[in-house]
């Protein structure tokens, strides 16, 4: 084959098993000679659309079949996938959308009030999952229509195959841009480290725009020719059925979605004997968490990457789990991890920034030189921006931030983005955001804000002002009013005093 990438794997792997189960969605089920059939037609139905080697092509909903289905059929010709955050705001997706200048968006009709009020400069065609519409095309419909003669387009393991966005410490998000073999190698990683097998039944629990759930478990799945079982959204209850109904072996989470499950009144008796591993990351994991599920017999293992090392990038393995508490692990086995500041061989607790070198790390950020000389050095190393210390073991433990970043339920919040969106407020003259401790998502927002002279506000008010302009998630839970905010000798805010 020419196609050397993402897009050869449902044949590739159709060769060998053609009739076994590769998704399940719902009562739906679909094989590797179906997922080959329906990838094909789409990509000549994206073909028909436009769609060439390089160009992009975005994807906005639940886990879906459709989803699977649109990421190889771009990958078919060489195109770039874009799964987008269901959760962003009009004004947050139509940014994504004119910086990488996608020439089709992919949506479920569920988003189409969404899709409705984008503002794009370029407007890429729209094709509705689930029914179209006057302004957009419907995918079941161009999918049938279209041939299912096979395409072999040259594609390399250089070539970019998805673009993912996290948001930036500038307040503005950027695209990491992964080739297939930054994907390819981040599999290989996965399949060493966690020993997936060909009967593998994983349950797709995270969102497949997440990197993690869809580097780390669907595609890894995909490529031993096992089963992806995918929720279109988190249910405690729907995650018991799933796993008890089709013998779910593996399951990736965050920490708060594996806490949940133990809250459960199902816990104690829910079947889960068909359960080989689960993998967390997104989080430190706490002890009580962990032991919880050794108490069930559980292979409870956590990991640490970040979406520009496509992610992987230290694993922790269940027997040492509670020998290691805390730690974020060692390095994958095809990648390397280093501290800044310090002599690694015996260096103890000395702290540093976290840095990764290896076959995953990202090509660049989408249209940002200036962004990537910043995050990768000359010799490949890529800066986390996480400090962090190395044992004389050589588990890696993270301690602390250079980047304001808190976690939120798995999800990366910026401050920078979220003080962006207060300053718009005429009545906050300026503000701070940090992450603060919380029981449920592990941490939230707390704003601090000076109120412009003559202005009055209430902490209601200002939430109600970022509802729409922010995610939900990145919306701060409290807000304190102060007459100043604290400063450092240099004049900046001196965020730990706010801690």
């Amino acid at each position: 084959m020419l196609n050397q990438g993402l897009g050869s794997w449902p044949l590739r792997r159709a060769r060998s098993s053609p009739h076994q189960r590769a998704l399940v969605v719902g009562a739906d089920e679909q094989t590797y000679a179906g997922l080959v059939e329906r990838t094909t037609r789409f990509a000549h139905a994206l073909r028909s659309m436009g769609v060439a080697h390089g160009d992009r092509v975005a994807y906005l909903g639940a886990n879906a079949a459709s989803l699977v289905e649109t990421m190889f059929a771009a990958h078919l010709l060489g195109a770039v996938f874009v799964p987008l955050n269901t959760r962003l705001t009009a004004a947050e997706l139509s940014f994504q959308l004119d910086d990488c200048g996608a020439s089709v968006l992919v949506y479920a009709t569920g988003h189409a009030g969404v899709v409705e009020q984008l503002q794009v400069a370029a407007p890429p065609v729209l094709v509705a999952v689930g029914g179209g519409s006057a302004a957009a095309l419907d995918f079941e419909e161009r999918l049938q229509a279209s041939p299912a003669d096979l395409i072999d387009e040259p594609v390399g393991y250089d070539d970019p195959a998805m673009i993912l966005y996290t948001s930036g410490t500038t307040g503005r998000p950027k695209g990491a841009v992964l080739t297939h073999g930054n994907v390819i190698w981040n599999c290989m990683n996965v399949l060493v480290e966690l020993d997936i097998a060909g009967d593998e039944v994983t349950l797709i629990s995270a969102p497949l725009f997440h990197v993690a759930a869809l580097n780390m478990t669907l595609l890894p799945t995909l490529l031993k020719g096992g089963c992806a079982v995918l929720m279109t959204g988190w249910n405690v209850d729907d995650c018991f059925d799933l796993v008890e109904r089709h013998g779910v072996t593996w399951m990736f989470g965050v920490p708060t979605m594996f806490a949940d499950l133990t809250r459960s009144p199902r816990w104690a008796s829910a079947d889960l004997s068909s359960i080989r591993s689960l993998l967390a990351g997104g989080a430190p994991v706490p002890t009580s968490l962990i032991a919880a599920y050794q108490q069930r017999g559980l292979r409870f293992l956590q990991g640490y990457g970040l979406t520009e090392a496509a992610p992987g990038a230290l694993i922790v393995r269940a027997e040492m789990s509670t020998v290691k508490v805390g730690s974020a692990g060692v390095p994958h086995f095809f990648s390397d991890v280093r501290l800044a500041r310090s002599d690694v061989a015996g260096s103890g607790a000395t702290e540093g920034e976290l840095l990764i070198q290896g076959p995953t790390v990202m090509a660049g950020y989408w249209g940002r030189p200036d962004a990537t000389a910043a995050a990768i050095t000359e010799n490949g190393w890529i800066r986390t921006g996480d400090v962090g210390r190395v044992d004389e073991d050589g588990y890696y433990f993270v301690v602390g931030r250079l980047k304001e970043m808190y976690i939120s339920g798995g999800e990366n919040v910026y401050p920078a983005e979220v003080e962006s969106a207060l300053l718009r407020h005429p009545a906050v003259e300026e503000c701070a955001v940090i992450g603060v401790p919380d029981d449920r998502w592990g941490e939230v927002g707390q704003a601090f804000v000076r109120v412009r002279s003559g202005h009055r506000i209430t902490e209601q008010d200002l939430l109600a002002f970022l509802d729409g302009r922010l995610a939900r998630y990145k919306i701060p839970k409290t807000v304190r009013f102060m007459d100043e905010l604290p400063r450092t000798g240099s004049g900046k805010i001196h965020r730990d005093k706010l801690r």
